[in-house]
């Protein structure tokens, strides 16, 4: 009821007289009854792929799961060819229809996070578990042979890149072999673009696709990535905030003091730093840098779509132990449309048992801003260096030498990178539409539609360069651990996600009304 609620809410302002229309060439049934047939070999594919290391700071392990990648999808139809960069080479699959004039863009992405092997309840985070919760959630290796007498949902698959992001990668291959296995033919041609440096940033992403542009002639482009909103209902996003970087650093003494022989004398730089970071928020969590958040705006319409996502505010903060939200906007929808200052880090000298009395030599403040489309990050970082001067600070770009230490009383350096922008599409642009389609074929009601996903994925660049619509189809579960020790994707959201892909491909134009 509450998704047939918002189809009514959203209808006026979601869908033109000439937005594009689909049908669907598969019926729920028959996507239900042909995934069960490839279920156990989707888990087969899956656990393989997982044992593949794909951290991109060791290119010698991308070359290898290129050279996995290759032949999986040559085996499905598509042709795939390594795209050079300065970097890690990333790979381009194509898979023509003859019949149509229509292509589609898909990003995928095949990198993941560093590991840490001592954090992971298991021998190795590149050999998959299948584990259970027992009563008191406590999550136990079970036998990969329990799934010939049985398949509970809500068992778990754990290992690096689980969810983030080898689980839609997997699924999308799987899903080809459903449509394949039915006799469906994609009503149009795919270009897969499969990222090997997400996790870096993409930093050689949008020269690689600039040199190839003309292989990339699309109408849309599809993003099979990421969690669902939290409710774990079915959901399409139509854009992500952007994000880049700087390393804040504050100088004190050449080298750390006793604080008894120096304290009240030389300054201390991590009390600096922190009155520092102090002055860029007020005690709501509002950015009080002038000019930050210039430019968004969010009118009467586009706050009722914001109110409509059905967002338990009062069950988040609880589950994470927060008894109140900061107050940048009257909601969590509503503040993910602003620009994000956040401290990810802070380092300065030594604490638990290696707490020392010093006064430290320098403090540290690692700092992510999250870009939204009405943003411009080479602005937002300047605006942050200025007030850094302004509170006092002679701002560097490398650590000081000892003539600019005993010319300025107060001395910073601030280095920054931007590893890409923000992208948004509409509603009812033909990305939207797909995937919409799609998710009322599969589940006979309209998904939930998140404005902006407040995380940030590679695809501005992609978005700027074709200027065409995106939609992100998320196929994982929110509580998944991406990025942190235990990784994992729930049986139960593997599976589904291969319906869902399968839904949204199997989608055809309608035929245009006379």
């Amino acid at each position: 009821m509450r998704f047939i609620l918002l189809a009514l809410l959203l209808a006026p302002l979601l869908v033109r007289a000439d937005s594009p229309q689909f049908t669907s060439q598969l019926s729920n049934d028959e996507i239900r009854a042909a995934v069960d047939s490839h279920t156990r070999k989707a888990i087969d594919l899956y656990r393989e792929f997982l044992s593949l290391p794909n951290d991109a700071n060791h290119p010698d392990d991308i070359l290898r799961l290129i050279e996995w990648m290759e032949p999986q999808f040559r085996a499905r139809g598509f042709s795939p060819m390594r795209i050079p960069t300065d970097g890690s080479p990333f790979l381009l699959a194509e898979r023509l229809n003859p019949d149509s004039d229509r292509t589609v863009l898909v990003y995928l992405q095949a990198d993941g996070q560093p590991v840490d092997p001592s954090a992971w309840y298991q021998d190795s985070p590149w050999e998959a578990v299948l584990k259970e919760q027992d009563a008191a959630g406590n999550w136990n290796i079970i036998d990969w042979s329990r799934l010939d007498k049985e398949l509970n949902p809500d068992w778990r698959i754990f290992a690096r890149s689980a969810s983030d992001s080898k689980g839609p990668m997997a699924q999308f291959l799987i899903a080809m072999d459903v449509l394949r296995s039915q006799k469906v033919e994609p009503d149009f041609n795919l270009v897969v673009i499969i990222d090997t440096e997400e996790e870096l940033g993409s930093p050689n992403l949008a020269d690689a696709l600039a040199d190839n542009r003309e292989r990339l002639d699309a109408e849309l482009l599809l993003i099979f990535d990421g969690p669902p909103h939290a409710s774990n209902e079915p959901t399409v996003s139509f854009g992500a905030r952007g994000i880049a970087t700087a390393t804040l650093t504050v100088y004190g003494p050449k080298a750390p003091q006793h604080s008894g022989h120096y304290g009240n004398f030389v300054p201390n730089p991590a009390m600096r730093l922190a009155q520092l970071l102090a002055t860029m928020k007020d005690a709501d969590g509002r950015v009080t840098i002038d000019g930050f958040y210039d430019g968004v705006t969010i009118d009467s319409e586009t706050r009722s779509v914001l109110a409509s996502v059905p967002d338990d505010e009062e069950k988040i903060l609880a589950d994470m132990g927060v008894a109140s939200p900061d107050k940048v906007a009257e909601s969590l929808q509503e503040a993910i449309q602003y620009p994000s200052l956040n401290i990810r880090g802070m380092r300065s000298a030594w604490v638990g048992n290696e707490s020392r009395t010093i006064i430290p030599s320098s403090a540290v403040a690692e700092i992510d801003v999250r870009l939204v489309k009405e943003s411009d990050a080479d602005r937002l970082l300047d605006l942050i260096a200025r007030h850094v001067e302004a509170q006092g600070y002679t701002l560097l770009d490398q650590a000081p030498t000892n003539e600019q230490r005993l010319a300025s009383a107060r001395i910073a350096s601030m280095t920054s990178e931007v590893s890409y922008g923000a992208f948004r599409s509409d509603y009812d642009a033909i990305a939207g539409q797909l995937a919409r389609s799609g998710m009322r074929g599969l589940y006979g009601e309209e998904p939930i539609l998140i404005r902006t996903m407040g995380g940030s994925i590679p695809i501005a660049p992609i978005v700027d360069l074709l200027d065409i619509p995106a939609a992100t189809v998320p196929t994982v579960n929110m509580d998944n651990n991406q990025h942190s020790p235990n990784e994992n994707l729930r049986l139960g959201n593997f599976i589904e996600g291969i319906a869902i892909l399968t839904s949204v491909l199997s989608q055809q134009a309608a035929p245009e009304q006379p």
